[in-house]
């Protein structure tokens, strides 16, 4: 727990910096791309006896709240980001993190994007594995991580009624 304390102070201070980097090297990251291929964000995942961090930090979207989903497959092709697939979702679940059936292992929290165009998450899911197995973000064809138009939901299955995909980023393994 004191870890964990650390790690979201850590993020609160570089989210109110405004800076994208991280707290330490992440083991795995993401590059978060619009339709145009700009970059607007950067993805980090971290894995301990807890699960997997993740912290999103993003720019240059629209203010309110965003989908934020990883997606099955690690393709991100420009504009509608179609490639990614649908939601990551191995064990066959229901989407919505509201779902009483359980959720998609892929189902994340919306992105708050702030006036300024900017916004940060950072979330602990026990759903994924950085690791082998059948939760594994890198199995054969990949991952992606896709923020959404809209807000999610949480409820809608299979999507989260949360609009069109804006950004996409393919989930790499750290050097």
């Amino acid at each position: 727990m004191k870890d964990f304390r650390l790690f979201a102070l850590v993020c609160l201070a570089l989210a109110i910096g405004g800076c994208m980097t991280w707290p330490n090297a992440p083991q795995a990251t993401a590059d978060l791309r619009n339709a145009s291929g700009a970059l607007i964000g950067k993805v980090g995942f971290w894995e301990d006896a807890g699960g997997v961090r993740v912290l999103v930090k993003a720019e240059k979207l629209s203010p309110g709240l965003h989908g934020l989903h990883l997606h099955a497959v690690g393709k991100c092709d420009p504009p509608d980001f179609t490639s990614a697939g649908g939601h990551f979702n191995p064990a066959g679940k229901q989407h919505g993190l509201a779902s009483p059936a359980g959720a998609h292992a892929g189902d994340l929290p919306n992105l708050p994007i702030g006036a300024d165009g900017t916004g940060t998450l950072h979330y602990l899911t026990t759903l994924v594995t950085l690791g082998s197995g059948p939760t594994s973000l890198f199995d054969a064809d990949g991952t992606a991580v896709v923020i959404h138009a809209g807000p999610d939901d949480h409820r809608s299955d299979p999507t989260g009624n949360s609009g069109g995909r804006v950004a996409c980023g393919v989930i790499d393994k750290a050097i």
